[in-house]
């Protein structure tokens, strides 16, 4: 099994999920400075808290800044056993440009 792609349109579009988990993979004073609302920032530090809390049947979408380094992170989910993984892709920077009133700040 593998992670999937997600657009930008198709996240806030599932932005609606209950169960959808979004995990921002960036420094914390960036996630801090702005964030898809609902996010959660995952660092090597909380991952393992993560992985014990997390449902790994819930859709989960990684975002980084540009949608690179969230495919790596997809990918290891996806090793952890979580079965429904996306890397959204153009990162937040894209979120930003497309969806700029949809920003939270922490």
């Amino acid at each position: 099994m593998a992670f999937k792609h997600i657009s930008v349109a198709d996240t806030a579009l599932m932005l609606s999920n209950d169960e959808l988990v979004v995990v921002d993979i960036r420094d914390a004073n960036t996630f801090a400075s702005g964030h898809i609302p609902g996010a959660e920032h995952l660092s090597n530090e909380n991952l393992p808290r993560f992985l014990n809390e997390k449902d790994y049947e819930q859709p989960i979408i990684v975002v980084c800044y540009h949608g690179i380094s969230s495919q790596s992170a997809a990918n290891y989910l996806v090793q952890q056993g979580f079965e429904d993984v996306y890397s959204m892709d153009g990162g937040f920077e894209a979120w930003r440009q497309t969806q700029s009133d949809n920003i939270e700040t922490a």
